[in-house]
């Protein structure tokens, strides 16, 4: 952080809107994709993400202006390692993740509404709709874990354990990462059934579906979670929440694992500021736009809400400065 900022480096942020803007709505339309075989023209760009001319040349131009794209004799073609991360089908395709930024990017733009309202932004669906937004947030949350999960999960020693309940598991990123470090072990993993039928794919190509029982459920809405677990592992999930919210779900998991079971709390973990580390300040501002009453929270905060439903001593078992983080406690 500079000691004295100037107009340059204060309008770099300002302005840092645009080239996101512009990756991102190419990342919506599958531009990368339309390409993946080759060269294009406007034109044949146009019909292949059924857009507009006109409006569709502005956009490969400026993906060319960022050198994501290479323009030559008037075709577009992708620039190197583009493909890999930004298609469905690349090595590396955070794809979804994209496109669940841009929702997200649509919500922040509202934030000056938010925080005079203190009421989340509006968000309608994206040009995929309802169900294709739904699709994109469970299969970012693998394109946001796949590559950490195995050393997160190695860090914490592998943790032993019998039976693994992943609370609100999605695709099942997580649930194959602990599997994969505890061969003998089984898991539940508990969503609902959008991502269950995500996870399920995920898990089968990870060859660990045959240890998996999932179960469908809304851990907001359910009374209760499935029990029979010796470890909870409850991922990315307390930012979403308020502090009341978050107490209700420890208080579940409480009760829905055995005596001497263990939670495992995955998540950013903020300093007492709350203004460190900046990537968790940032992220929560992620959730006042997008939540009536997310947040991240300190080490203390999470301590003192899982002490009051029966999970005392909490220790943070892993420090991140993003959302690697892990806090985990007993069940007294």
């Amino acid at each position: 952080m500079p000691t004295q900022w100037t107009e340059a480096e204060l309008w770099k942020i300002a302005s840092g809107y645009r080239a996101a803007s512009v990756l991102l709505a190419a990342a919506e339309l599958d531009v990368f994709a339309a390409l993946a075989d080759g060269p294009r023209t406007a034109g044949e760009l146009a019909s292949a993400i059924d857009g507009d001319r006109r409006a569709t040349e502005i956009l490969a131009d400026a993906l060319a202006g960022l050198d994501v794209l290479v323009k030559q004799n008037g075709r577009y073609g992708l620039a190197g390692g583009v493909a890999v991360v930004l298609t469905a089908d690349g090595a590396e395709s955070d794809l979804a993740l994209a496109r669940h930024v841009a929702n997200c990017q649509r919500s922040w733009a509202q934030l000056a509404r938010v925080v005079r309202t203190g009421r989340p932004a509006e968000h309608p669906p994206s040009i995929r709709g309802e169900a294709g937004d739904v699709a994109s947030f469970i299969e970012a949350m693998d394109n946001a874990s796949r590559a950490a999960a195995p050393t997160v999960v190695a860090d914490l020693g592998p943790p032993a354990f019998r039976h693994l309940l992943d609370v609100g598991g999605g695709p099942g990123t997580w649930t194959a990462a602990f599997l994969a470090a505890s061969p003998t072990s089984t898991a539940t993993l508990y969503d609902r059934p959008e991502a269950l039928a995500i996870a399920e794919r995920h898990l089968a190509a990870a060859g660990v579906l045959d240890r998996v029982t999932l179960a469908a459920g809304d851990f907001d809405a359910d009374a209760s979670l499935p029990g029979g677990a010796d470890l909870a592992w409850v991922s990315a999930i307390v930012h979403m929440n308020s502090r009341r919210q978050n107490r209700d779900l420890f208080a579940k998991v409480h009760a829905a694992l055995e005596q001497g079971g263990r939670i495992l709390i995955r998540d950013v973990v903020m300093d007492a500021t709350h203004a460190r580390p900046a990537f968790g300040a940032l992220f929560a501002v992620n959730m006042l736009v997008r939540t009536p009453a997310g947040g991240t929270y300190a080490f203390g905060e999470l301590a003192d809400d899982l002490a009051a439903v029966g999970f005392p001593r909490a220790e943070l078992l892993r420090n991140d400065d993003g959302m690697n983080a892990v806090v985990g406690a007993v069940k007294a």
